[in-house]
């Protein structure tokens, strides 16, 4: 299953050739995955820090394929590679579709956030949490 989250390209997004300056892409990255833990895995980042919680980033890879322009419009992609006892790995990718429907592949990056507790210790999974996940992923 693949989830989506289309995100316009802003001024703050840019350098000055008005391209995606690329640290950018991973704010991006991080917003789409924070998205997905809350309207998917039912587990708001707001939620899990009010209880100690989090999800740091362990690792991170990125394929740059073509710059993105102020104004465009990136369709996010994010699926999920491995779910594990306190990890999840995701890959995700960027494309912009012009208004003829033609696609553009910008990104792709890998994603591997790891469960912890507050005091930095990986946790495992809320059950409720992990069966959402499982389950998503498992959708035709």
């Amino acid at each position: 299953m693949i989830w989506h989250r289309p995100i316009r390209i802003e001024f703050n997004h840019c350098d000055p050739a008005g391209i995606v300056f690329y640290p950018r892409y991973f704010e991006m990255t991080n917003s789409v995955a924070e998205n997905f833990f809350r309207e998917v895995a039912g587990l708001p980042y707001e939620v899990m820090m009010a209880g100690g919680n989090g999800v740091p980033l362990a690792q991170v890879t990125a394929e740059f394929h073509a710059p993105s322009r102020l104004g465009e419009v990136l369709d996010w992609q994010l699926s999920i590679e491995r779910i594990g006892r306190a990890s999840i790995t995701c890959h995700i990718e960027a494309h912009h579709l012009d208004q003829r429907g033609a696609g553009s592949h910008r990104l792709t990056a890998g994603l591997t956030l790891v469960y912890v507790d507050g005091s930095g210790q990986s946790h495992p999974w809320p059950e409720d949490v992990r069966a959402r996940i499982i389950a998503f992923q498992e959708k035709p």
